[in-house]
């Protein structure tokens, strides 16, 4: 069960709820608040939950209880009101629930502040009309998962409110694959010895590398995500050599997302190679493995 009042979303945890804050509060959270995990996971982190009566919590491993009410304060997303653009679409697929895009690098999703035009969801507006789900606000109508700005890749976008319910869940449970291709500057292997002992990584039959971790917000870019250990999202990928360059210069992987909240197969290349992902400069790592 669920309200809003003037301190922000009151959400009563239900019965049997998952352990993890942010997996309870999505599960009991209104339909009609489009509250994703990875969004309930961004506002706990930035200190926008709270017990009913009690302090704020930020850690999301905080335990989930039947019957405890969480007060989720809801910034506006209505800030920034997109607008139709004649933007070149590369279209997939389209039907009258769903539009899939190939995104092009250097497009930015939806508008955001230093980004309020040129967006994928401009482009979207121009094509679809009002045909798109509602449940985004006027800034991102029928987003339901994102990649980076710097990113090329396959995007879901909802054209109806049903279709975005469905798609939201479906990320939730994980009963979506995400598969991703990615240059690495160096050949990811069993014998490597920078990968020797690395926390996080092991190595799984069939040439497969798996890193799993926790990721966050770098602590003074906020722009940037790192590698951290008691706190953030967890999120595991796996990944395989497709092709070596310049006789193991570089490595074109393909990684497969078992676990995440967002597009994560960058900062897992990233850990394991201990080096920058080709074109990828957002991305924080300490040295030596998960820290």
């Amino acid at each position: 069960m669920s309200d809003l009042s003037k301190t922000g979303l009151i959400i009563t945890v239900g019965a049997n709820p998952p352990q993890r804050l942010d997996k309870a509060l999505a599960t009991h959270a209104p339909e009609a608040s489009a509250l994703s995990r990875s969004r309930l996971v961004r506002l706990i982190e930035g200190g926008q939950v709270r017990r009913l009566g009690g302090d704020v919590v930020t850690a999301l491993k905080t335990k989930a209880v039947a019957g405890e009410q969480w007060v989720v304060a809801m910034p506006p997303t209505d800030d920034i009101n997109a607008r139709p653009e004649n933007i070149p679409l590369d279209v997939l697929f389209e039907d009258d629930d769903v539009i899939v895009v190939n995104k092009a690098a250097g497009m930015v999703v939806h508008p955001a502040p230093g980004s309020p035009n040129g967006t994928l969801v401009n482009a979207l507006l121009h094509h679809c009309g009002d045909l798109l789900s509602g449940f985004g606000g006027r800034a991102r109508p029928g987003i339901v998962h994102r990649i980076d700005k710097d990113t090329s890749g396959v995007l879901v976008v909802a054209k109806s409110d049903l279709a975005h319910q469905r798609l939201a869940g479906q990320f939730a449970d994980h009963s979506i694959e995400r598969h991703y291709r990615a240059v690495v500057y160096g050949v990811p292997s069993r014998g490597d010895p920078r990968l020797a002992g690395l926390s996080g990584v092991a190595f799984e039959p069939g040439n497969i590398t798996r890193i799993s971790g926790n990721i966050a917000r770098h602590k003074t870019d906020r722009k940037r995500m790192t590698v951290v250990r008691d706190a953030g999202s967890h999120a595991i990928t796996r990944c395989k050599v497709m092709q070596e360059f310049g006789a193991g210069t570089a490595a074109l992987i393909f990684a497969f997302i078992e676990v995440g909240v967002r597009f994560d197969a960058e900062i897992f290349s990233l850990l394991l190679m201990n080096i920058m992902v080709l074109l990828l400069n957002k991305i924080s790592l300490n040295k030596g493995g998960v820290t």
